[in-house]
């Protein structure tokens, strides 16, 4: 099942160019706090820039590292777009691999149970019981 599930996210992150949406975004983060640390001079150093874009990105904002040049703000905004874009595609794509491995976990416990009723006749009584009793709780839900 651990194995069907990791093939099953491999696919959707290969399917969907989610891996690759998200290296470029990364190149684009930090190019973007490059450009940011080399234009503003409110910023003084690559790490300030780094965590002034991480807190406009994350909304948090702290306020001890503020951009006050015009074509830096202009950037955050693009760069906040652009996030906001990538947390779109990737909340949908990990809810359809959540869905798709729901979808596996209930078609595995359907052919497991199609399976046991094939072979009722060679069913133990424990295993018969066993059987009765997941076909109860399946008519209640």
């Amino acid at each position: 099942m651990k194995k069907k599930k990791r093939k099953l996210l491999l696919q959707a992150l290969k399917t969907s160019g989610l891996d690759k949406i998200i290296g470029s975004f990364l190149i684009f983060y930090l190019l973007a706090a490059l450009i940011i640390w080399l234009i503003d001079p409110n910023i003084t150093n690559y790490f300030d820039s780094l965590w002034y874009s991480f807190a406009a990105l994350s909304t948090i904002g702290f306020g001890d590292v503020t951009a006050t040049v015009f074509i830096t703000r202009i950037i955050t905004v693009l760069l906040w777009i652009y996030a906001a874009i990538v947390i779109a595609i990737m909340t949908a794509v990990l809810t359809g691999y959540f869905m798709d491995a729901a979808k596996l976990k209930v078609n595995e416990s359907v052919q497991e149970f199609l399976s046991q009723l094939e072979h009722l006749p060679e069913l133990s009584r424990e295993e018969l019981e066993a059987l009765s009793e997941r076909v109860k709780t399946f008519n209640k839900k």
